[in-house]
């Protein structure tokens, strides 16, 4: 074997070996224990999540309320939502979450920590150096989903739970949509008339 052929197979090699490293090491967020208690809903392991992610619990707390349109409070390492949320609504935010203010868009790896320059945030990756902006990650997915749901527009809904004012409620995306007059159970097709952070009213068209 010449030195050149073996250069290329330890080059293969250490390629193969970094990747199933890589592989290994994946980062896996403990599984969001969620629960509803009257009209709330709850994370009963919200202190072992901010553990993983490695972050503040009152900054993931105002952004995850940002991002589900309700009220809620951290008591005793669990964190408490106003209202009856999807699970999927509160997973699919706190991937968000963890895409926007933890991932490392180079290495993908969630060894990072944020910094603030001026009126920017940054995040910093303690493994291979990179920075990024979350300012701009942040457009990115906003964009991503108002597209899905304006004002005036006309959707078909199924109606899933009724609000504590006797609204019938259904979900869409990111989106808890409030429909008087609706019936648990039932299809129709709705307009949406207001919408208010991820929360939106609409009145039926037909049933």
């Amino acid at each position: 074997m010449t030195d050149s052929e073996y250069r290329k197979l330890l080059k293969k090699f250490q390629e193969k070996t970094f990747s199933r490293t890589s592989n290994d090491d994946r980062f896996k967020l403990p599984e969001i224990e969620i629960f509803y208690e009257g009209n709330t809903t709850a994370i009963r392991n919200f202190d072992k999540i901010s553990d993983a992610v490695n972050r503040d619990q009152d900054h993931i707390l105002k952004i995850l309320l940002g991002g589900l349109g309700t009220a809620g409070e951290i008591n005793n390492g669990r964190l408490t939502f106003q209202g009856k949320i999807p699970s999927k609504s509160i997973q699919d935010r706190m991937k968000e979450y963890i895409d926007t203010f933890v991932m490392c868009s180079e290495c993908n790896r969630p060894d990072t920590h944020l910094v603030k320059q001026g009126r920017t945030l940054l995040i910093r990756c303690d493994a291979c150096g990179a920075f990024r902006s979350v300012k701009s990650r942040k457009k990115k997915v906003i964009t991503k989903t108002s597209e899905k749901i304006k004002e005036g527009s006309t959707l078909d809904l199924t109606i899933k739970d009724i609000g504590r004012k006797g609204d019938g409620v259904a979900f869409l995306d990111k989106y808890t949509i409030y429909i008087a007059g609706a019936i648990k159970g039932s299809k129709v097709k709705v307009k949406i008339e207001k919408i208010s952070g991820t929360v939106a009213f609409g009145r039926i068209i037909t049933t």
